[in-house]
């Protein structure tokens, strides 16, 4: 099967998933949009326990399997307390910084089904109050949420079924610039979901893989267990397909994929990683080898909960990540091409 890059079509299923709010534990609504995709893609699938979706193609060899995941969940909050102003303090879900969420507007998902809107800010904003509104720590103790509706009070925030433990979802802003940048919250890693489903929708109507291949959708990897279960004991080859973290002294950029050698769980399979390099290489595919210090993936959460797998992780460059995101197409290009070329090569031995 030739490689047939569907630029718009690509696109379009990730602006549709960015705008899906999934922060994790609160991920339903966007699991729905992904088995209603392997529906029309008359692609069987699997729903776990935990609510991660497997996709299964099969290949040639149906003894030996290999395995590809990404994560459609996503940094959050939930609330926290109900201040006494009518104002809400969160609690973080995922690893990020409040600095990162100050300004944004948000969804408030209430048990009763209603969604109320507002806006993350600090305490101390008015600069005509506050002297210390540039200096005031952004914490959970000076970081609120302004709610878009009238209350002065605590009671005047339940009337509206808003109790602690409800969700918060950030508003993505997803844009796609002329020059190809896309901007949105939640690349990582609606950009790797995005393209796992369109190469599962294209390798099923195409020729037949040379291995059976899994397409795992998990949607527990920002709290550190997306990924590691319910995995085929057929599966000798796991890929993680997730974000490459760019800043100072990283190879990663946006208009290549980025191979992941080493994170913080430690070296990838030292053999699947060469393999990639290899295919990237062999079919000329743009691409960086990086090493992540503060990372984990789906990959090494299966190799820590006890995965027999060989495990590596590649995936589009991703600028700003854990805050307002941006990638270019041409790394989701050379992302899909990496994976096609995967997918349609034989296992390593």
């Amino acid at each position: 099967m030739a490689f047939n890059w569907k630029e718009q079509e690509t696109i379009s299923t990730l602006e549709k998933l960015v705008n899906i709010p999934s922060p994790s534990g609160y991920t339903m609504e966007v699991m729905d949009f992904v088995t209603d995709f392997f529906d029309q893609a008359t692609i069987p699938y699997i729903i776990s326990n935990k609510g991660g979706v497997i996709a299964t193609i099969k290949g040639q060899d149906d003894q030996r399997h290999r395995l590809l995941t990404a994560h459609v969940d996503t940094l959050g909050a939930m609330v926290k307390e109900i201040k006494p102003s009518g104002r809400l303090k969160l609690s973080l879900v995922g690893g990020f910084k409040f600095n990162a969420i100050e300004g944004e507007n948000c969804l408030i998902h209430t048990a009763g089904g209603e969604t109320i809107t507002g806006t993350i800010l600090l305490h101390q904003t008015t600069v005509h109050v506050y002297r210390d509104s540039g200096t005031a720590e952004r914490s959970a103790d000076n970081m609120e949420v302004r709610l878009d509706i009238k209350c002065n009070s605590a009671e005047d925030v339940r009337k509206q079924g808003i109790e602690v433990g409800d969700f918060v979802s950030f508003d993505p802003r997803f844009t796609k610039t002329e020059s190809g940048f896309i901007k949105s919250r939640h690349l990582d890693d609606k950009a790797s979901t995005a393209l796992l489903l369109e190469l599962a929708k294209q390798a099923a109507t195409g020729d037949l893989l040379p291995q059976t291949t899994h397409f795992y959708i998990s949607n527990n990897e920002e709290i550190g267990y997306g990924g590691n279960s319910n995995i085929p004991l057929e599966t000798e080859e796991y890929i993680a397909v997730d974000m490459g973290a760019i800043g100072d002294g990283q190879a990663s950029d946006e208009f290549t994929v980025s191979i992941c050698a080493k994170d913080s769980s430690g070296p990838y399979h030292y053999g699947l990683t060469r393999q990639l390099i290899a295919l990237a290489k062999e079919q000329k595919i743009d691409y960086k080898v990086d090493i992540y210090p503060y990372y984990g993936s789906d990959a090494s959460a299966a190799i820590g909960a006890g995965a027999d797998v060989k495990h590596a992780l590649f995936g589009p460059g991703i600028e700003a990540s854990h805050a307002y995101e941006r990638t270019h197409t041409d790394s989701l290009k050379a992302t899909a091409a990496l994976l096609h070329a995967y997918i349609n090569s034989p296992l390593g031995s």
